[in-house]
């Protein structure tokens, strides 16, 4: 540093962002994929670490979830539609929102878990919430393997007879879908929980709620009549997710316009939460 006279200072190297707060630099970000990747392994390894079941939660915690709302929304509630075994109907709905939830969840406190390392090491900081997107994507196509294993148990030994959609292939359309709307709504939270740690703890609570106002635990025809509660679902952008999750498994006629909706706002929520991401990440040091 040259000092130029009393109280003005000159820096012999200034470090500037290259790119403007509302563009991502993805050449920077393709540049650290190898972090990225040490990342995900260790969310991975870090998320089962001193469990008795370890990984095998990843099979446990859906099963145990879908026997509860087999027996208090199925056999109880009797809300399961018919056709599909109710196992199968829960399953079929509780595999996506477990994957978004957790992208939502884990990707909304990025900043806050993660602020000794960002504040001491320089990396792309949009690596973290994306690198807790894909450990996430990885739990949710072993739980994905496990609902295809219960419809072959259902199909050989129980007389279920499984007629897929022709279109199940665009399956993995539906997948990054549901991956957009999560990783969106969690970095544009995660930006606005630098300044208002308070949302942080509405997070969890918002999207239990939010479940309620998806197909999750009972199909559209039950709500099909009820005006309302119908503009109430088709408003959240998972809906689209979940149906069209359950007519490309089951069959049926997919419901285009809904799923276009959840891909508009999932482009829509990511951009948003792209740019405000960005211009969270410089100065966030801050605040936290």
């Amino acid at each position: 540093m040259d000092m130029n006279g009393p109280g003005t200072s000159a820096w012999d190297v200034t470090i500037k962002p290259q790119q403007a707060w509302w563009r991502p630099d993805l050449k920077e970000f393709w540049h650290y994929r190898d972090l990225l990747m040490l990342l995900v392994r260790r969310d991975l390894t870090a998320q089962y670490k001193q469990t008795i079941l370890g990984p095998a939660w990843l099979v446990a915690q859906p099963l145990l979830t879908t026997i509860t709302y087999t027996v208090m929304f199925g056999l109880v509630a009797r809300l399961a539609p018919a056709g599909i075994p109710a196992m199968l109907f829960y399953l079929s709905g509780i595999v996506p929102w477990t994957c978004f939830s957790g992208v939502v969840n884990k990707t909304s406190r990025t900043f806050v878990t993660n602020s000794a390392v960002l504040t001491k090491v320089y990396f792309p900081r949009l690596i973290m919430p994306v690198s807790t997107t894909l450990s996430t994507l990885f739990s949710f196509l072993v739980q994905l393997g496990l609902l295809f294993l219960i419809i072959a148990i259902y199909a050989l030994f129980m007389g279920f007879q499984w007629s897929p959609s022709p279109l199940l292939v665009l399956l993995p359309v539906v997948i990054l879908v549901m991956s957009l709307l999560g990783l969106g709504a969690g970095i544009l939270i995660s930006a606005m929980t630098t300044k208002y740690r308070d949302l942080g703890f509405l997070v969890a609570f918002g999207v239990q709620l939010l479940m309620f106002a998806s197909p999750v635990i009972f199909p559209m025809e039950i709500v099909a009549k009820n005006a309302t509660m119908l503009a109430v679902l088709q408003l959240n952008p998972m809906t689209g997710v979940i149906v069209a999750f359950r007519t490309l498994l089951f069959g049926g006629v997919v419901d285009w316009g809904g799923l276009g909706y959840s891909a508009a706002f999932a482009v829509g929520l990511v951009l948003v939460g792209l740019a405000l991401f960005q211009r969270v990440e410089r100065s966030f040091a801050d605040v936290v």
